[in-house]
């Protein structure tokens, strides 16, 4: 059997990769020329008032660079004066009573405004000898009397009386005509001279619908 022969082949043409340092590539570095740019840009376009001067003397101008700054105009003295009107309103807001007694005026205005009822002619019916009475009665059941009470009349007196008394409901934000007319449609049974005092003062132009507890919290 005849011996084999290998034959070698040509040098092999394979590439190799080089890293000599006339093939490094990097990237172009813009840093130092956008710097200098921006300083010659900032040389040019900053100019003193002195450096004009030299130049425009320098190449024969002798008329001078004026530099104006804006005027400012001194605030207006009426943009800080307000209106007395409007201070006050400010300063003086409207009290709660004020709104209150305004409430309970207009309340015992449609309780007068009303048809009379048998209660009404009842009630106007009983004389100040019956209102006496009346509260002479309501001072025996006490044990003790009434103390810081001697200056009001007994209108007044009946009145605070009826005021205190919950078993006819709340007096507070309510007219007294009202409270007592309400009640009697409740079938509480309010007395009636309560009634003929309160309809007596409206006719002498009294205001005393207010409760007297509903003065001290308001």
């Amino acid at each position: 059997m005849p011996a084999t022969t290998r034959r070698r082949s040509g040098n092999s043409n394979q590439s190799t990769l080089s890293f000599g340092a006339q093939h490094k590539v990097s990237k172009p570095t813009t840093i130092s020329s956008s710097l200098a740019g921006k300083k010659g840009k900032k040389t040019t376009d900053v100019s003193s008032p002195a450096g004009e001067l030299r130049r425009r003397g320098a190449s024969g101008s002798v008329s001078p660079v004026s530099v104006t700054s804006p005027a400012v105009e001194p605030p207006s003295p009426k943009a800080n004066v307000q209106c007395p009107a409007e201070i006050e309103s400010e300063q003086k807001p409207v009290a709660s009573s004020s709104r209150s007694e305004n409430i309970i005026a207009e309340q015992a205005r449609v309780e007068l405004r009303l048809r009379k009822s048998e209660e009404d002619r009842r009630a106007e019916e009983l004389t100040e000898e019956d209102i006496r009475k009346y509260w002479e009665n309501e001072e025996a059941g006490r044990l003790a009397p009434r103390v810081h009470q001697e200056h009001l009349t007994v209108h007044e007196k009946i009145l605070r009386h009826f005021d205190l008394s919950n078993q006819y409901g709340p007096c507070i934000g309510i007219a007294r005509l009202k409270r007592w007319r309400r009640a009697q449609m409740l079938n509480l049974n309010p007395p009636i001279e309560v009634l003929a005092v309160l309809l007596k003062d409206e006719a002498k132009g009294i205001a005393n619908e207010k409760a007297y507890i509903d003065e001290l919290m308001s």
